[in-house]
């Protein structure tokens, strides 16, 4: 999964990136907009399921489902993004966008930054439809993507972005290779200040963005970075002593997996155990090409188990005996916690 950060300059996206990473890049703000400003970084997804599997198990390796972070260079406005090609190019590659909003002190304005991000994705990606259609005009052969073009170009126009656009299956193919910015998951993610943290955003803030159908996450950015950079046991005691019953890295993750409608379907055995991460519906055979093609192109089978009745039974021996491992077909539908072997020829 790839979130990428955006947000104004002094907004705390970078501390909000540091405190989810545990990394230290530096915060201030940028002195421009080039490749070097662009902070990366990764973390494992905590999972329970794997760890138990892995105490069973004993594998060589255990791998942890992961969250790919991109905290882009602050933006300043539609000429910025206009003249930032390469950076648009960066921001398009990520699956979700979290905005970041300042929401800790009193000159904050959160809604008035939302918007006005909004507006420059919208203006971003409106530029993105002319230079197509006029280039749509001198070609033959695509009478399904200049009309559906022509929506998007209306839908841009009035400023509306192109989330709630309506598409069928075909219409969602053609789309996919723009990267949209105004048609990405979004997650409003408030930087609160240190006396809120661990409170969800204010009332007047969330029922606004529910009737707008945005999700919405409050974090006390400085606070909870440094919470972050505690070992364990002190920030246990510090979570609790402050009143925080959540870590704020878990509550994003959360967030995320729901923000894009993930779960994930687990692989045991002596060399590795494994979580992978694919879209809620996603079927045995497209759950297979997750781990390669060759799976997915020659599947024959899969073999599922539900996690809870595996840890119940303890074994796969002893859950084929009762005739809880189940035999599927390549449409079967992959549930949260499958652990499932494929069978595939090729």
């Amino acid at each position: 999964m790839k979130v990428g950060l955006i947000g104004r300059r002094g907004s705390g996206k970078t501390t909000i990136f540091n405190m989810l990473t545990g990394l230290e890049a530096q915060v201030g703000g940028y002195p421009g907009g080039d490749k070097a400003d662009i902070h990366l970084g990764v973390i494992k997804v905590p999972d329970q399921r794997i760890d138990r599997l892995a105490e069973i198990f004993q594998p060589k390796k255990t791998t942890y489902a992961e969250i790919r972070f991109t905290d882009f260079p602050a933006n300043q406005g539609k000429d910025d993004l206009k003249a930032s090609s390469d950076l648009l190019s960066q921001m398009r590659e990520v699956e979700a966008i979290a905005l970041v909003l300042r929401d800790f002190d009193a000159q904050a304005d959160p809604l008035k930054e939302l918007n006005d991000l909004l507006a420059e994705m919208t203006f971003a990606d409106l530029v993105v439809v002319e230079n197509r259609l006029g280039r749509l005009k001198k070609e033959k052969g695509k009478e399904q993507e200049l009309p559906l073009l022509e929506r998007c170009r209306k839908a841009l126009e009035n400023e509306e972005g192109l989330r709630n656009l309506s598409l069928n299956p075909d219409e969602e193919s053609l789309l996919a290779g723009f990267g949209f910015l105004s048609r990405k998951p979004l997650l409003a993610l408030f930087n609160t200040s240190d006396e809120r943290a661990g409170q969800p955003p204010l009332p007047a803030y969330e029922e606004e963005l529910r009737r707008r159908g945005i999700q919405s996450l409050a974090l006390a950015g400085k606070v909870e970075m440094e919470i972050a950079q505690l070992n364990e046991a002190d920030r246990d005691a510090f979570l609790k002593e402050i009143g925080i019953e959540e870590p704020a890295r878990a509550r994003f993750i959360r967030a995320s997996y729901q923000l894009l409608d993930l779960i994930s379907f687990l692989t045991t055995g002596k060399d590795e155990v494994r979580a992978w991460t694919i879209k809620r519906g996603t079927t045995a055979r497209k759950a297979a090409g997750k781990i390669h093609s060759d799976i997915e192109r020659g599947f024959i089978r899969a073999e599922v188990v539900p996690y809870e009745e595996f840890i119940a039974l303890g074994s796969e021996a002893k859950c084929r005996e009762a005739g809880k491992l189940r035999l599927e077909g390549k449409d079967y539908v992959v549930q949260d916690g499958d652990i499932i072997h494929f069978r595939f020829n090729v």
